[in-house]
């Protein structure tokens, strides 16, 4: 099998390259505040050896309550994480959700993530892809690890190449998501790298009636699973103050605890690769 390495600025991500941190903030809280905790982030991850690229969503469209904070909007927020791409140097990531909005947010993000409940919305795939930028996205909890393959196939319709597959769990209902590690390694027979994307995977959807529950203290054991059995980088958002975040808080690592948790990350990695 060829296995693919897909360029994120200067970060290759892939089999036979480093594993790679995607992290931050849910959701774009402030200004300040994603720039603060972009900071943090990387200078953590460069203790640590880790290639890091920033992740942080200008809009949470699919929120529990129509009350619940979405972010500062595309506008703002893509000009907020231009700023962080421009003074940390390090690449970003964000969510799109409509083709006009994949072809503007182009402009400034190194990779567009296709949220899980529209990882089957063709037109928006292919805007992604056509783009030519990097496409991560993130299978669908309502999805077989398999079925992924047409999803790819979508993308690499327009010539695009450089796609990037998400596990976050499976949903068997009752407000919990379930990890199947297999999942892992068949979205992997394709060639691409996976991410494992370890703080969705034990959210709890709706778990509180108006937002989602989580369970943070299974960030890392099902982290270390995901490093074992392969994936190419880790989706882990990170929040100074969790309790305080105004969008995931519950399954959210906090910050003072990134450092020791990609200490124990770094010794799977080794021991594995």
């Amino acid at each position: 099998m060829n296995m693919k390495t897909v360029k994120v600025g200067n970060i290759p991500v892939g089999k036979g390259n480093p594993l790679v941190l995607i992290a931050g903030p849910c959701v774009i809280e402030s200004a300040e505040s994603a720039m603060d905790h972009a900071k943090r982030i990387k200078e953590v991850a460069e203790k640590a050896g880790i290639p890091f690229i920033f992740k942080s969503s200008y809009d949470k469209a699919n929120r529990s309550s129509v009350s619940s904070f979405r972010g500062p909007g595309v506008k703002e927020g893509l000009k907020i994480l231009k700023s962080i791409r421009e003074e940390l140097g390090v690449p970003v990531l964000s969510d799109v959700h409509s083709t006009d909005e994949a072809r503007s947010a182009a402009k400034v993000l190194d990779v567009l993530q296709i949220p899980a409940f529209l990882c089957r919305q063709t037109d928006l795939l292919i805007a992604a892809a056509e783009t030519g930028k990097p496409v991560n996205v993130k299978k669908g909890q309502f999805m077989s690890p398999r079925e992924m393959t047409n999803v790819m196939g979508k993308i690499e319709s327009t010539g695009n190449s450089n796609i990037l597959l998400t596990e976050r769990g499976t949903s068997f209902g009752y407000n919990t998501l379930v990890n199947d590690f297999r999942g892992v390694v068949q979205m992997s027979e394709a060639g691409y790298p996976i991410v494992y994307d370890a703080t969705h995977s034990v959210q709890m959807p709706g778990g509180k009636g108006t937002s989602s529950g989580g369970e943070s203290e299974y960030i890392l054991p099902l982290s270390k699973a995901a490093v074992a059995v392969g994936c190419d980088a880790l989706f882990v958002e990170v929040h100074e103050d969790p309790q305080k975040a105004m969008s995931d808080g519950p399954n959210m690592l906090k910050l003072m605890d990134l450092g020791s948790y990609l200490e124990e990350i770094r010794k799977i990695e080794k021991a594995v690769r």
